[in-house]
């Protein structure tokens, strides 16, 4: 739905934007197509891998190695203080990083700090929406 829509988090019932809100990231809740106005609070949206799939697990190793590569590309140029990193899987596939958990990292990626957030899909039902606010805002003070 996402990759129909052209924009991240698109599947009404993601959790993401209610949780980037509840953490205090944006004043109020934004809806999808809003996406760019994230650039205006200093956030900005990119994907590991673009190929758009349904489930993680539908991606390869490689793919999310490839992608790991490129999010390394795009951070060394664009120079943000934090990379987050929606599910703790994803970062682990790309950066190789088999033991990593949520929360901060202890390397960093194009000169960025890196957090490691839970994922707001519903496939991730033992994190809620109040649990996943606390770690996103964990990340927001971090980064203030």
């Amino acid at each position: 739905m996402s990759a129909a829509l052209g924009h991240h988090f698109a599947r009404p019932g993601n959790r993401f934007w209610p949780v980037l809100h509840l953490s205090g990231f944006t004043p109020r809740q934004l809806k999808p197509a809003e996406q760019r106005e994230l650039l205006s609070y200093g956030l900005g949206l990119t994907n590991v891998v673009a190929r758009a799939t349904a489930r993680s697990d539908e991606l390869s190793a490689d793919e999310y190695r490839e992608g790991g590569r490129l999010l390394e590309e795009k951070v060394t140029l664009l120079r943000p203080t934090w990379l987050a990193v929606v599910g703790v899987t994803a970062y682990r596939s790309a950066f190789g990083d088999r033991h990593a958990k949520i929360g901060p990292q202890d390397r960093t990626i194009g000169g960025a700090r890196v957090w490691a957030l839970p994922n707001p899909s519903g496939l991730n039902a033992h994190w809620t929406a109040a649990t996943m606010a606390e770690e996103y805002a964990r990340l927001r003070e971090a980064a203030a």
